[in-house]
């Protein structure tokens, strides 16, 4: 069995394998694992997570620990996060996202004069919804006739007249919440959790706040990146093979079914093969002579990311690990990425510190920032252009909000461009989330976790069904795992 690329979703599914008895290889064209999730430092002390910063959903990783029969956090540790996030707005109000629903709602109303009721009943419909919906929807193939013939599908179908699939997030949004543009701006945000624009994505994704206010946001102890260390131990000591700087050349197949792999270094035989690579460069790369499912290919883009690591070289007290300043007008904003691909003038800002929450990411006296703004992927922009242009925006925003020019305060810095997610991460235009949600159907028009024409050949990972995301990805590798060991 292999397993090519080593990213969250490649480890999980690695992990899940070798714990039902499958020998597993793990082929990685980078020097270490973790894909999106790796971690590096910069000179003067300071550790940075590279990708993900926000984590839900915990338990996914813990069941893969309970697979094995070993204790969760005897490899992994995490804690619940209050508060989650700190917002701050263009008109200069603050908001203390509370991770407790009521506390939440009453602070909104404090802050924002939006009665709280409103928010605790928006925030229990969208917990009715995940509970309805997610048992189908992101834990099986969307792809397999039996999913459409289990009691959660038909818990679905029964929900479905309330989930507002005409609609989009923000009519969602700005009905529940239509007296104040800043909460509704809040709850909009929740859609570039996939890289989508809520003026397009369905109101279906409005149950995304569910898993913050509803189940709860954590930290690992010691970063995100504690997530793919502690997956990559538990596959090592299961017998899985990694093979580093290996870049897997192509997926080798005959009559109908993968047979093995081709390196620059070796030919390997498999029957079996699992790509955690986008799907894109899965075909266009790995399998050029196979016909290429070219509707699912096409499927327009999610976001990407511009985002500057900087170490900070003093303390803000008023920050918290997860902090969002937001742009003054936010349609403007997600117009100039989805439908202009460039980068507005005015950019909603989001800054992780890691430093708060695992003190030694940086000297005493200073914090490590991870400044991240959303982008179009990469189409052949002028990025230099773009990253000068919006370094210049961001230093403005975040200077005017905290009263303090930023600028001198860099002591070091690195950014990461579109085009250089997709160089190092295989990530076709550097999307973060493979295709987009910005339709109603977008769920099914997700390529499924297995070839319908090869045998013997998986996907798992961001580009594929579920998702982008950690949690989605940790279910894409359960939902592979399950296909394999029940076929």
């Amino acid at each position: 069995m292999a397993v090519i690329g080593a990213g969250i979703a490649g480890l999980a599914t690695a992990a899940r394998l070798a714990v039902a008895g499958h020998p597993v290889t793990v082929f990685e064209a980078g020097a270490t694992f973790g894909g999106k999730m790796h971690q590096f430092a910069l000179p003067g002390g300071y550790r940075f997570d590279a990708g993900p910063s926000l984590f839900t959903l915990p338990q996914l990783v813990d069941d893969i620990f309970r697979l094995a029969q070993r204790e969760p956090a005897d490899y992994f540790r995490y804690e619940r996060l209050d508060p989650i996030t700190r917002y701050f707005f263009a008109d200069g109000t603050q908001l203390t996202a509370w991770a407790e629903a009521t506390k939440f709602a009453t602070e909104v109303e404090e802050k924002l004069g939006t009665p709280a009721a409103a928010v605790t009943q928006f925030l229990a419909r969208a917990g009715r919804a995940y509970d309805a919906t997610a048992g189908t929807f992101l834990h099986k193939s969307l792809h397999k006739a039996g999913t459409y013939f289990s009691p959660e599908t038909l818990k679905a179908v029964a929900a479905l007249p309330q989930l507002g699939l005409l609609g989009t997030m923000h009519q969602r949004h700005e009905k529940a919440f239509g007296n104040d543009p800043r909460l509704v701006q809040l709850f909009d945000r929740y859609a570039t959790y996939n890289g989508s624009d809520p003026y397009q994505a369905p109101a279906t994704l409005s149950m995304i706040p569910h898993l913050e206010h509803g189940i709860g946001a954590f930290y690992p102890e010691g970063g995100i990146y504690a997530i793919a260390e502690s997956l990559n131990r538990l596959a090592t000591e299961f017998g899985v093979k990694f093979r580093y700087n290996e870049a897997v050349e192509e997926i080798i197949v005959a009559d109908g079914r993968v047979t093995g792999l081709r390196t620059a270094q070796d030919v390997y035989d498999f029957g079996r093969v699992v790509s955690n690579m986008d799907v894109v460069p899965t075909y266009r790369r790995l399998l050029p002579r196979e016909p290429a499912p070219e509707r699912t290919l096409s499927q327009p883009r999610s976001s990407s990311a511009l985002i500057f690591y900087w170490g900070i070289s003093r303390e803000f007290p008023e920050l918290d690990l997860h902090n969002i300043f937001f742009s003054a007008d936010y349609q403007r904003e997600l117009k100039s990425i989805f439908q202009q691909k460039t980068v507005a003038d005015d950019v909603t800002v989001y800054v992780n510190i890691t430093s708060k929450k695992t003190p030694t990411d940086a000297p005493p006296g200073h914090e490590n920032w991870f400044v991240m703004v959303n982008v179009p992927h990469d189409q052949g922009q002028d990025w230099p252009a773009l990253t000068q242009q919006t370094r210049a925006a961001v230093l403005r925003k975040l200077s005017q909000a905290l009263g303090t020019d930023i600028r001198p305060l860099i002591a070091t810095e690195k950014i990461w461009t579109p085009p250089g997610i997709a160089a190092d991460t295989s990530s076709f235009g550097g999307a973060l989330y493979g295709s987009s949600s910005n339709n109603a159907l977008a769920a099914f028009l997700r390529h499924p976790n297995f070839s319908g024409r090869l045998e013997g050949l998986y996907f798992c990972g961001g580009s594929v069904h579920p998702g982008g995301g950690i949690p989605l990805c940790l279910l894409s590798a359960k939902i592979v795992s399950s296909l394999i060991n029940e076929g």
